[in-house]
């Protein structure tokens, strides 16, 4: 791994456009950058003591499905081909951990705000199995009267009847991967409906008013071009759904997609500067047509839209991860599951945990959850992160100034609020101020070795 890049590394050239040219490349920066990994003989004791302290926030549920029908050229999750004999299989023993963890302090000791089904495709568990899951979750574990729960899935395999039981067991809010409306386009990608079954299917689940129906759209993809992509977002316009997210097309090395373009079985992906113009054009238009932009990719639209899950998530709340390959993190720790239900039994027959690793959160967590939660929303108050970060307004400011300048933002009585550009390169934003925290934790070791 790479040493981490300084404050200067983040600085705007003068003279650069700034929502096509103001960095070379998007950066990662997750809010557990940092982390450390626990050794894997004391993994399971960590996490057992996460799970044996209670907690005084509201805290999230992250369940994995890690099968799929299909593997998809641009996703970089997948993990299992799904066979739908596996459900009930995959629901025992999801529901089997919920009923052994369901009165620890970790679950039990404050409210759930959200659960998110995800993966993977849980859409793709047969209808029964799928409302048994949800039902169960209802019944153990301390959801808020208001809990968000998210179906994750895609039209293909869906269909109403399921979505309908989902709801009746207790679902309130689908989120469907589409990616494009454009058939050619998703038919290169591995997508099995067109266009329009997939259209018919969103205003289908939306005309229910049963729950908030949202979707992905994804710009940059291989042959979609400026006009594809408008008629996406019109088309979500015109559509019935309550909320959409935009992402950017990330070309994972090594992956399939990755080698199709190299093999010239497709055209290229879109350029930083060709993403960065539909990214803008699209959110102009959707704010125009009456979205509320509520982070940096997702768009709302009316009161039924939330986003608890994602937002939560964002701001660091605690996540509690059930079933096979599920991550999440709590009270100073981040561990992840074993996908396999096979090992995962394994384990626990021979009394060990059924991870598949943790590390210890890194120490400038809070801070960097902050940082990332006040971007998402256009808004960073400098000083929520100065509380948790003291030396951060002082280090900061000449990046803050550098990027005002360059037009990715502006800074308004101790705010910094982004432009539409500055919203783009959200991700190379965060990791500037990132470096400022590292500055800060840099200066603080060589003042304690001077000591």
């Amino acid at each position: 791994m790479s040493a981490p890049k300084t404050i200067d590394a983040f600085l705007v050239p003068a003279g650069r456009d700034p929502l096509t040219e103001a960095f070379s490349g998007r950066e990662f920066s997750p809010p557990w950058r940092g982390s450390v990994a626990i050794d894997p003989a004391e993994a399971g004791s960590a996490v057992a003591r996460a799970f044996a302290t209670p907690r005084s926030e509201p805290a999230a549920v992250y369940i994995n499905v890690p099968y799929c029908q299909s593997r998809c050229l641009f996703c970089g999750f997948f993990q299992n081909v799904w066979r739908p004999e596996l459900s009930d299989a995959f629901v025992d023993d999801v529901v089997a951990e919920m009923e052994e963890m369901a009165a620890t302090p970790l679950v039990s000791t404050a409210p759930i705000e959200s659960v998110y089904l995800g993966g993977g495709t849980p859409s793709a568990l047969l209808t029964a199995p799928l409302a048994r899951l949800i039902a169960n979750m209802l019944r153990l574990l301390p959801l808020e009267p208001e809990c968000e729960i998210t179906v994750e899935g895609r039209a293909y395999g869906f269909g109403l009847e399921k979505a309908v039981a989902a709801f009746d067991a207790g679902a309130n809010r689908v989120s469907l991967g589409v990616q494009t409306f454009d058939t050619a386009v998703r038919r290169r990608l591995g997508r099995k409906l067109d266009g329009a079954e997939t259209l018919a299917f969103l205003n289908d689940l939306a005309a229910l008013d049963r729950a908030s129906i949202v979707c992905d759209l994804m710009y940059g993809l291989p042959g979609q071009s400026r006009e594809i992509w408008r008629r996406d977002i019109e088309t979500v316009a015109a559509s019935r759904i309550d909320g959409v997210t935009l992402y950017a097309l990330n070309v994972f090395r090594g992956g399939p997609l990755a080698k199709s373009i190299a093999d010239e079985k497709l055209p290229p992906a879109g350029s930083v500067g060709e993403q960065a113009q539909m990214y803008a054009e699209a959110a102009e238009f959707l704010v125009a047509e009456g979205f509320k932009q509520v982070s940096q990719s997702h768009f709302a639209r009316g009161d039924r839209e939330r986003n608890r899950y994602n937002s939560g998530i964002k701001r660091g709340v605690p996540c509690i991860p059930f079933g096979p390959g599920a991550g999440g993190q709590a009270h100073g720790v981040r561990w992840s599951n074993l996908v396999s239900i096979e090992e995962r039994r394994a384990a626990k027959a021979e009394g060990q945990a059924p991870i598949a690793g943790a590390s210890r959160m890194p120490a400038a967590y809070a801070a960097q959850a902050a940082i990332t939660a006040g971007l998402e929303t256009g808004s960073l108050a400098i000083a929520a992160v100065e509380a948790v970060a003291p030396g951060f307004a002082r280090t900061v400011a000449p990046l803050l100034d550098n990027w005002a300048a360059a037009g990715l933002g502006s800074i308004d009585g101790g705010t910094f609020r982004t432009t539409r550009a500055g919203t783009f390169w959200i991700t190379n934003l965060t990791g500037g101020l990132y470096a400022a925290l590292d500055a800060i934790r840099h200066e603080a070791t060589a003042t304690e070795e001077i000591a």
